[in-house]
């Protein structure tokens, strides 16, 4: 286990962490809500630095992202544990299970792994890379130096200081946006948007940025949920943010039939009223 970055000590053995926006008070020998920094003496510690579920080498419309790269493939690697539970996790085997099989690796591997790959970079993915933070920032920095890319895939649920640390290193990122409803992030996603909205704005000045919405039926697919979200990326963001609208299919807590075809086809055509680049996954 590796020393946590940021977050502060308390008074018996607790510690405050100070990575996401939750800020877990967590007591010794327990772990925040991510289930992978954990206090032992009051010293918290990431239990996921040099830990790996899975590493691929994925094209880079996998992630997704359609106008960085495009056609290139990049080495793909993700861990155990996420800040977010929501009930659709598409990923719930490494997100949600926090004893999942995982490898030892080491920063200077992976690089040399992309390199052997000729790989452009390397995409932090599979989980929420965020709660990784330690291991994906030091893995970045090396990278960087190395001459590759480097890409997030993540929820974006993590504090503007050590948003701004990491966002040093990063050519791109994929930014889950769920829903444009505070409800929806609290009940489904056991999160909340609004600091969500902030790193998405904060990350558009410094790096290349796509957006994805899972679109679930009945959930967050009306004509009315899709224009109240299109019509924050368009006024916040701009025209030219690219935005995927992915299907859902049943998996982990929600059994929802899957999400017709014709929904996808018509949040795409209100999406494409006001945004360039609107993009349907899982059809």
């Amino acid at each position: 286990m590796k020393e946590a970055l940021y977050y502060e000590k308390l008074e018996e053995k607790k510690v405050r962490c100070r990575l996401c926006p939750y800020e877990c008070t967590v007591s010794d020998g327990l772990t925040g809500a991510c289930g992978v920094r954990r206090n032992k003496g009051g010293t918290l510690f990431s239990e996921v630095y040099g830990k790996t579920t899975g590493i691929a080498l994925d094209p880079i419309e996998k992630k997704p992202l359609y106008r960085y790269h495009a056609g290139e493939y990049i080495l793909s690697l993700g861990t155990r544990g996420c800040n977010f539970h929501c009930d659709f996790c598409q990923n719930w085997h490494i997100s949600q299970v926090l004893d999942a099989p995982a490898s030892d690796i080491t920063s200077e591997e992976v690089v040399q792994k992309a390199r052997e790959l000729k790989s452009f970079g390397i995409a932090y993915t599979y989980n929420e890379p965020f709660i990784w933070y330690e291991f994906v920032l030091d893995t970045s920095k090396l990278a960087r130096k190395n001459g590759l890319e480097n890409v997030l895939v993540t929820n974006g649920f993590v504090n503007m200081e050590p948003l701004e640390e990491m966002l040093q290193y990063i050519g791109a990122m994929n930014i889950d946006l769920k829903s444009a409803d505070e409800e929806f992030y609290k009940k489904v996603c056991k999160g909340r948007l609004k600091p969500v909205l902030d790193v998405i704005k904060r990350s558009v000045k410094s790096c290349h940025v796509e957006l994805t919405t899972l679109l679930i039926p009945g959930m967050n697919d009306s004509p009315e949920e899709v224009k109240k979200l299109v019509s924050w990326v368009s006024d916040n963001l701009g025209p030219e943010i690219p935005l995927h609208f992915s299907r859902y299919f049943p998996c982990y807590k929600m059994d929802l039939a899957p999400t017709p075809v014709e929904s996808l086809k018509r949040a795409e055509k209100i999406a494409k009223e006001k945004l360039k680049y609107v993009y349907l996954g899982n059809v």
